[in-house]
């Protein structure tokens, strides 16, 4: 029995008795390979891409995407899905702008247009959980709606916004680095923290592979869901903030395709479509890849809709990997 139990630890099954930080690097191991030498490749190929300047910038780039991921990997992990978040972004940003425009303060403005966001993945959470409506369908119908009460709410047009202080938001900078970026940052370190060392992460992670295993075991899933989509709309409604000071102003039709490039980061950084398998670290290097694509297809000045063509390509080869990997596990 001790010999089974070394041999298992020592094989690839084996890698089940490790911590699951560590399960996750080995099990990204591939992936970040490939990003190296993608990097690596785009430094040597791609003028001006592995500068300073052009680093800051990409980091930049991506805060709105890295950002989002972070609870979207949750989202995924539970085995939902959530096409609302590009339609938060837009409404958060536009309430924040209006609010702040008019009561003159920035806190208030900054402070509504996160609950606006929270209250939108709430609700999501609720018809989901409470109705059990496919999330698919409902944040579909969210994502329209939503973006509908952006538009209301701003009058059909851009909201300028009146209060300068409102502005820093998008350009205070510590150690080189803009608020946004740090925002990304802190997203990864807490939900990594929250997935891979809480009860709630393996309750997440439990329900995303069998619910009604999870909730025979104990866990809430109805208030597990709300909670997850709660989570998402604030993030998402912190990030709608953000893009917003750094615009200038609330724009309804912002963030337009959002919610794919999001999903498409988080399928490519490992998070299974079925549910029940994720991983932070891949996310961020998933992350990371699409902005260092879309970055160098900027720099060569490549069309818009060669563009569009690329990151259709990168979502179907990370839903084709997805399924490979699936298959794999099932006949493992």
């Amino acid at each position: 029995m001790t010999q089974e139990k070394t041999g298992m630890l020592q094989s690839p099954e084996g890698r089940r008795g490790l911590p699951k930080p560590i399960r996750a690097l080995l099990d990204t191991s591939g992936l970040i390979a490939v990003f190296i030498l993608l990097f690596i490749g785009l430094s040597v190929l791609v003028p001006d891409f592995f500068t300073g300047r052009n680093i800051v910038g990409l980091l930049l780039s991506v805060t709105l995407i890295g950002t989002i991921a972070t609870t979207m990997m949750m989202v995924l992990a539970l085995g939902e899905v959530d096409l609302s978040v590009a339609s938060i972004v837009a409404f958060a940003g536009v309430v924040a702008a209006v609010v702040t425009s008019t009561s003159g303060s920035v806190l208030v403005g900054v402070l509504v247009g996160v609950a606006a966001g929270g209250a939108v993945g709430a609700f999501n959470g609720f018809v989901v959980a409470r109705f059990g409506v496919n999330s698919l369908i409902a944040t579909l119908a969210a994502m329209e709606f939503v973006r509908g009460l952006a538009y209301i709410t701003s009058g059909g047009d851009a909201v300028m916004i009146t209060v300068p202080g409102f502005f820093d938001l998008g350009t205070l900078s510590f150690l080189g680095l803009t608020l946004p970026v740090w925002t990304m940052i802190a997203c990864f370190v807490i939900f990594g923290v929250m997935l891979n060392f809480t009860a709630f992460g393996r309750n997440v992670l439990a329900t995303g592979g069998n619910a009604e295993a999870a909730s025979l075991a104990g866990v809430n899933v109805r208030r597990l869901r709300i909670t997850v989509f709660a989570l998402q709309g604030i993030v998402a409604g912190v990030a709608g903030v953000l893009l917003t000071s750094r615009m200038g102003l609330g724009d309804p039709n912002t963030s337009q395709g959002l919610e794919l490039a999001v999903i498409s980061a988080c399928v490519l950084g490992g998070v299974s479509l079925s549910g029940g398998v994720a991983s932070i670290t891949g996310v961020l290097v998933g992350v990371l890849i699409m902005g260092c694509v879309q970055n160098a297809m900027g720099l060569l000045n490549v069309p818009t809709f060669y563009q569009y063509l690329v990151r259709g390509a990168i979502l179907l080869l990370a839903v084709m990997f997805d399924r490979w990997k699936q298959s794999r596990r099932s006949r493992a």
